[in-house]
């Protein structure tokens, strides 16, 4: 079977899309104040907005090791966005929660990605946007994107 060429291969061109709008809030959460962050950080912020968890509960939600969500953790706890704290009582149990810092960078994301979205909007016309958005609306149901987006769940890819 013949692959089909780039433009026509939806897998790449929402790939290409991914990185492209991905990279467009980056640089906007960057002017904001926080070019220190990746992409890779919002995977552990959308964890930490309900409140705080344990690293061990950070790692099973991002799928990975205690050992690499601790890591996330210490990186982002010098950077000034997550700080960790007593689980009540219990000494040997943290907690990791979001600083104003941290909190910010969530509010800095926000804008970028509606900023990006109206972007789009104005590019495609209210009536294509509408059209487009059903359509990725249904491909992410039946595709099980939407309940990990709605679960916070997404993985990084």
């Amino acid at each position: 079977m013949k692959p089909a060429p780039p433009d026509e291969d939806l897998v790449l061109l929402f790939a290409a899309i991914a990185a492209a709008t991905s990279d467009e809030v980056m640089r906007r959460v960057d002017k904001a104040g926080h070019g220190d962050l990746r992409p890779s950080h919002g995977y552990v912020f959308q964890h930490l907005i309900p409140g705080p968890v344990k690293v061990r509960e950070l790692a099973e939600r991002l799928g990975i090791t205690a050992q690499g969500a601790s890591k996330a953790v210490t990186e982002l706890e010098e950077l000034g966005y997550v700080r960790r704290r007593v689980a009540g009582d219990d000494q040997r149990n943290r907690l990791v929660e979001l600083t104003e810092r941290g909190w910010a960078a969530v509010e800095a994301g926000r804008t970028a990605r509606a900023a990006v979205n109206r972007r789009i909007r104005a590019l495609l016309g209210e009536e294509q946007a509408g059209a487009l958005l059903g359509s990725l609306q249904r491909i992410a149901e039946r595709s099980g994107g939407m309940a990990l987006l709605s679960s916070r769940r997404l993985r990084q890819p």
